[in-house]
């Protein structure tokens, strides 16, 4: 879904630039329920208990608490990304036991990973925590014809485009949009709406005849992604500790025009779409593999690799409305030119508004497992 995760990079860091991630669509609707346990009250910052290499998951605080099953059944679709041998001998014992036990049972799941895997706890150079953020599928109303307020157009894929291509910065392409593209716009968007679906990498189109179409990345113009939150903080457009993707979102949709779109080119990156059938389902990520919601999350593919099985552990969360902590199996089936570092994870909330709202108050300070496969 995203840069190498299709180009883009996560809206967490957007605001990660400023205070905050992952933007939002709407105020948070109920929550759903969530497969990744979640502490039920705010907690301060503290260090997760270290797992040394070599010792079983059970090992791992909060193991017990897992939904084993709901992990399970995300790494069995996910560890088909795997490439090297130890995980591929656990990726075909996962299928296997699909296949002979029906259904697979908690303990089953359980008794899965406790055999299969080893713990190794990745650790960042100075010793600190790393951080948490979240994304999400994003899903928007847009037209085929433009009016006063869907005025932002979809842009298709320059022809004889190249990755790694330098393109023209945002303001200069949506000065003369038809000069860059080359092609007509594939739909229009509200301006505010637009942008946060480049910062996805993707997004979900309601048009106005009711039909549904994928938004998906198809190229991008080679520049620098930007977050925006710390310079509208630092010119006294949002307070510093409001700079949610709710709030982002807010701002720019009241200052629609001219003084919006000054404020979004600060960030000179610029992505462009394919229109693709909406299939019902969540987005693939860089892997090539549906995303399962709340189960993968996207990394750096220079630490980790597509495939991977991972403990999560995260809490304090500072951002106003934030829950209190995220922690359980997720597998590694994305990335995004933002995600870097070995304890750096992008968790992937899944479709629409109520998925949006909780990404956009995911920043907490994360620890990392690496499950290393027996083989």
């Amino acid at each position: 879904m995203r840069g190498a995760r299709a180009g883009a990079v996560a809206l967490a860091l957007m605001l990660l630039a400023g205070c905050a991630t992952t933007p939002a669509a709407a105020p948070p609707g109920p929550t759903p329920p969530s497969p990744v346990p979640v502490s039920p009250r705010p907690a301060p910052p503290r260090p997760a208990p270290t797992a040394p290499a070599g010792l079983n998951p059970a090992a791992l605080a909060g193991w017990t608490s897992e939904d084993h099953l709901a992990a399970f059944e995300a790494y069995a679709v996910g560890c088909t990304a795997a490439r090297d041998d130890a995980a591929r001998v656990q990726c075909a014992r996962a299928m296997q036991i699909r296949q002979t036990s029906k259904p697979v049972t908690q303990a089953a799941a359980r008794a899965f990973f406790e055999t299969g895997f080893t713990v190794v706890e990745a650790g960042t150079a100075d010793g600190r925590p790393g951080l948490l953020t979240a994304y999400f599928a994003p899903e928007y109303s847009a037209r085929t014809t433009p009016d006063a307020e869907f005025d932002a157009p979809v842009l298709a894929r320059p022809a004889g485009w190249t990755r790694g291509q330098t393109l023209p910065v945002r303001a200069e392409i949506e000065a003369d949009p038809q000069a860059v593209s080359g092609a007509p716009p594939l739909a229009w968007m509200r301006a505010e709406d637009l942008f946060f679906m480049q910062i996805q990498g993707s997004g979900y189109l309601t048009l106005e005849d009711g039909s549904r179409v994928r938004a998906a990345y198809a190229a991008d113009n080679g520049q620098p992604f930007t977050g925006i939150a710390r310079p509208m903080a630092d010119r006294g457009l949002l307070p510093r500790d409001g700079t949610s993707g709710e709030a982002i979102r807010a701002w720019l949709a009241a200052h629609r025009g001219p003084e919006a779109r000054e404020v979004m080119a600060l960030n000179p990156r610029y992505i462009f779409f394919q229109l693709d059938p909406d299939d019902g389902g969540d987005p693939a990520g860089a892997a090539g593999i549906p995303l399962p919601a709340r189960r993968a999350i996207a990394v750096d593919p220079a630490s980790w690799r597509y495939g991977d099985l991972v403990w999560i552990s995260a809490d304090g969360g500072n951002l106003t409305g934030a829950r209190g902590g995220y922690q359980g199996l997720v597998v590694a089936l994305d990335t995004g030119s933002a995600i870097r570092g070995p304890v750096r994870a992008d968790l992937y909330m899944g479709r629409g508004e109520a998925a949006g709202a909780e990404a956009g108050t995911v920043r907490h300070p994360l620890r990392m497992w690496r499950l290393v496969p027996r083989g």
